[in-house]
């Protein structure tokens, strides 16, 4: 009789290395909002209560991208994309916003004073991001992104 062992091992499904939401809203105040509210529950889902560091700095980088996509990016009859993507190996969260307007490149003002009224979104931003960019979309637009790190669930 063969006394040859046959062993069997299974390996456990690896993680998704990229969790993401991608939601095509519509380019006005509702929508920025809208954005705001999906990236907390998706947050949420992924063990974060709303009002824990990770969320509310996420919650807060969507607002100000998707409120900017909203304001200053929009072209009538075209929406925004909000796309929010955990990577677990890196242990960062990207935020992307996409809108159809090309021209119009996201700057932070030189100086700004007690009376200005706009130009303070990017500079919290700027505090709250890992790294923070722009790049073109294809076909047509820009995407601003954002980075930050945090713990993943």
């Amino acid at each position: 009789m063969d006394n040859t062992v046959l062993k069997t091992t299974t390996a456990p499904d690896p993680e998704p290395e990229l969790q993401e939401l991608t939601e095509q809203l519509p380019a006005t105040p509702r929508g920025a909002r809208l954005a705001r509210r999906l990236a907390v529950r998706r947050m949420e889902e992924r063990g974060y209560p709303p009002a824990s560091d990770a969320s509310c700095t996420v919650a807060l980088l969507v607002a100000e991208l998707a409120s900017n996509a909203v304001r200053h990016g929009r072209v009538p009859g075209r929406d925004f994309r909000l796309r929010l993507a955990c990577a677990t190996a890196t242990r960062t969260i990207r935020i992307e916003v996409s809108d159809a307007r090309e021209d119009r490149f996201p700057v932070i003002p030189p100086t700004l004073t007690a009376d200005d009224e706009s130009g303070r979104g990017l500079l919290l931003v700027d505090l709250l991001a890992t790294r923070w960019g722009t790049s073109p979309r294809i076909p047509v637009g820009k995407t601003v992104w954002a980075e930050c790190g945090g713990p993943m669930a």
